[in-house]
Protein backbone atom coordinates (compact mmCIF):
# COMPACT_ATOMS: atom_id res chain seq x y z
CA UNK A 1 0.00 0.00 0.00
CA UNK A 2 0.76 3.60 -0.49
CA UNK A 3 2.35 5.69 2.29
CA UNK A 4 0.11 7.34 4.72
CA UNK A 5 -2.37 7.10 8.30
CA UNK A 6 -4.86 4.39 8.95
CA UNK A 7 -7.62 6.08 10.45
CA UNK A 8 -11.28 4.89 8.40
CA UNK A 9 -13.40 2.12 8.33
CA UNK A 10 -16.61 2.60 6.32
CA UNK A 11 -19.76 0.68 5.68
CA UNK A 12 -22.14 0.74 3.14
CA UNK A 13 -25.76 0.40 3.80
CA UNK A 14 -29.55 1.23 2.13
CA UNK A 15 -30.81 2.90 5.19
CA UNK A 16 -28.16 4.99 6.59
CA UNK A 17 -30.67 6.06 9.59
CA UNK A 18 -31.74 2.47 10.63
CA UNK A 19 -27.88 1.53 10.59
CA UNK A 20 -26.65 4.10 12.56
CA UNK A 21 -28.98 3.29 15.51
CA UNK A 22 -27.79 0.23 15.32
CA UNK A 23 -24.28 1.01 15.04
CA UNK A 24 -23.97 4.22 17.58
CA UNK A 25 -24.36 1.54 20.98
CA UNK A 26 -21.78 -0.95 19.77
CA UNK A 27 -18.76 1.34 18.97
CA UNK A 28 -19.93 3.56 22.19
CA UNK A 29 -21.11 6.39 20.01
CA UNK A 30 -23.01 9.00 21.50
CA UNK A 31 -24.19 11.53 19.06
CA UNK A 32 -24.31 10.63 15.21
CA UNK A 33 -24.99 13.42 12.56
CA UNK A 34 -26.50 12.66 9.25
CA UNK A 35 -26.28 14.67 6.12
CA UNK A 36 -26.77 14.51 2.06
CA UNK A 37 -23.21 15.65 0.41
CA UNK A 38 -22.74 16.15 -3.17
CA UNK A 39 -19.53 16.43 -5.00
CA UNK A 40 -17.86 16.34 -8.31
CA UNK A 41 -16.81 12.60 -8.99
CA UNK A 42 -14.72 11.38 -11.78
CA UNK A 43 -14.65 7.27 -12.50
CA UNK A 44 -13.32 5.16 -15.12
CA UNK A 45 -17.00 5.46 -16.73
CA UNK A 46 -17.59 9.18 -16.18
CA UNK A 47 -18.06 11.94 -14.42
CA UNK A 48 -21.26 13.78 -12.68
CA UNK A 49 -22.26 14.77 -9.24
CA UNK A 50 -22.46 12.08 -6.95
CA UNK A 51 -24.98 12.66 -3.85
CA UNK A 52 -24.71 10.28 -1.05
CA UNK A 53 -26.23 10.16 2.69
CA UNK A 54 -22.86 9.99 5.17
CA UNK A 55 -22.48 9.79 9.30
CA UNK A 56 -18.77 10.40 10.61
CA UNK A 57 -18.85 8.99 13.80
CA UNK A 58 -15.16 9.38 15.46
CA UNK A 59 -14.68 7.00 18.01
CA UNK A 60 -11.22 7.84 19.47
CA UNK A 61 -8.47 8.36 16.87
CA UNK A 62 -10.61 5.92 14.17
CA UNK A 63 -13.54 7.15 12.04
CA UNK A 64 -16.20 5.12 11.64
CA UNK A 65 -17.76 6.15 7.71
CA UNK A 66 -21.70 4.85 7.19
CA UNK A 67 -22.21 5.64 3.60
CA UNK A 68 -26.00 5.44 1.53
CA UNK A 69 -25.64 5.93 -2.18
CA UNK A 70 -28.15 8.37 -3.82
CA UNK A 71 -27.61 9.49 -6.97
CA UNK A 72 -25.16 10.08 -9.43
CA UNK A 73 -22.16 7.95 -10.38
CA UNK A 74 -22.32 6.17 -6.94
CA UNK A 75 -21.65 2.40 -8.50
CA UNK A 76 -18.89 2.17 -6.18
CA UNK A 77 -20.90 1.94 -3.29
CA UNK A 78 -24.38 0.62 -4.99
CA UNK A 79 -22.40 -2.33 -6.50
CA UNK A 80 -22.08 -3.77 -2.82
CA UNK A 81 -24.85 -2.99 -1.21
CA UNK A 82 -26.12 -5.52 0.33
CA UNK A 83 -29.96 -6.91 -0.09
CA UNK A 84 -31.40 -5.70 3.38
CA UNK A 85 -30.74 -2.72 5.57
CA UNK A 86 -27.44 -3.99 7.15
CA UNK A 87 -24.37 -2.85 7.13
CA UNK A 88 -21.48 -4.37 4.79
CA UNK A 89 -18.09 -3.33 4.85
CA UNK A 90 -17.05 -0.95 1.88
CA UNK A 91 -13.36 -0.16 2.28
CA UNK A 92 -10.42 1.49 4.59
CA UNK A 93 -9.18 5.15 4.62
CA UNK A 94 -5.78 6.26 4.79
CA UNK A 95 -4.98 10.21 5.45
CA UNK A 96 -1.70 11.39 2.90
CA UNK A 97 0.41 14.53 4.56
CA UNK A 98 1.21 15.50 0.17
CA UNK A 99 -1.25 15.07 -2.59
CA UNK A 100 0.75 16.11 -5.03
CA UNK A 101 3.24 13.26 -4.66
CA UNK A 102 1.11 10.58 -3.57
CA UNK A 103 -1.06 11.48 -6.80
CA UNK A 104 2.04 11.26 -8.96
CA UNK A 105 2.81 7.88 -7.27
CA UNK A 106 -0.82 6.91 -8.27
CA UNK A 107 0.08 7.44 -12.03
CA UNK A 108 3.83 6.29 -11.63
CA UNK A 109 2.47 2.87 -10.56
CA UNK A 110 -0.76 2.26 -12.71
CA UNK A 111 -2.87 2.16 -10.31
CA UNK A 112 -6.46 1.58 -11.01
CA UNK A 113 -8.11 4.36 -9.59
CA UNK A 114 -12.37 3.99 -10.04
CA UNK A 115 -13.19 6.78 -7.95
CA UNK A 116 -11.92 10.68 -7.54
CA UNK A 117 -12.92 13.71 -6.37
CA UNK A 118 -12.34 16.88 -4.15
CA UNK A 119 -11.84 20.65 -4.25
CA UNK A 120 -8.99 22.85 -2.58
CA UNK A 121 -9.82 21.69 1.04
CA UNK A 122 -10.34 17.94 0.67
CA UNK A 123 -9.08 15.41 -1.99
CA UNK A 124 -9.80 11.97 -2.37
CA UNK A 125 -9.27 8.90 -4.75
CA UNK A 126 -10.33 5.35 -4.19
CA UNK A 127 -7.64 2.68 -5.00
CA UNK A 128 -9.14 -0.92 -6.05
CA UNK A 129 -7.88 -3.30 -4.39
CA UNK A 130 -10.19 -5.71 -4.70
CA UNK A 131 -6.94 -8.10 -6.41
CA UNK A 132 -4.86 -7.45 -2.75
CA UNK A 133 -6.87 -6.75 -0.15
CA UNK A 134 -10.54 -7.92 -0.94
CA UNK A 135 -11.77 -4.14 -0.67
CA UNK A 136 -11.13 -0.51 -2.14
CA UNK A 137 -8.82 1.75 -0.23
CA UNK A 138 -9.62 5.70 -0.02
CA UNK A 139 -6.69 7.96 0.43
CA UNK A 140 -7.79 11.43 1.42
CA UNK A 141 -5.60 14.96 1.72
CA UNK A 142 -7.28 17.81 3.71
CA UNK A 143 -6.16 21.32 4.80
CA UNK A 144 -5.93 21.39 8.76
CA UNK A 145 -8.84 23.47 8.65
CA UNK A 146 -11.09 20.70 7.11
CA UNK A 147 -9.51 17.99 9.34
CA UNK A 148 -10.76 20.44 12.14
CA UNK A 149 -14.59 20.57 10.50
CA UNK A 150 -14.92 16.59 10.54
CA UNK A 151 -13.68 16.82 13.94
CA UNK A 152 -10.38 14.98 13.39
CA UNK A 153 -8.92 13.97 16.73
CA UNK A 154 -5.14 15.13 14.96
CA UNK A 155 -6.80 18.62 14.48
CA UNK A 156 -7.42 19.31 17.82
CA UNK A 157 -11.07 19.59 17.76
CA UNK A 158 -12.98 19.17 20.78
CA UNK A 159 -16.99 18.09 20.59
CA UNK A 160 -18.99 17.42 17.56
CA UNK A 161 -17.67 19.62 14.46
CA UNK A 162 -18.91 17.54 11.92
CA UNK A 163 -22.52 18.36 12.78
CA UNK A 164 -21.79 22.10 12.80
CA UNK A 165 -20.90 21.94 8.46
CA UNK A 166 -23.67 23.10 6.18
CA UNK A 167 -21.69 22.81 2.72
CA UNK A 168 -22.26 20.27 -0.02
CA UNK A 169 -18.50 18.90 0.54
CA UNK A 170 -17.36 15.93 2.16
Amino acid sequence: MLDGHHYQIAYVTRDIEEAAVRLAPEIGARDIHIRETSFPAITPTGSGTAVLKLALIWVDEVQYELIQPVKGPVEIYADLLPQDNALRFHHIAIRVDDWDSFRKEVDRRSLNVVLEGGNEALKFLYLDRRDLLGHHVEYVWATHDRWAVMGAPWAQVRGDAFSRTSGAEQ
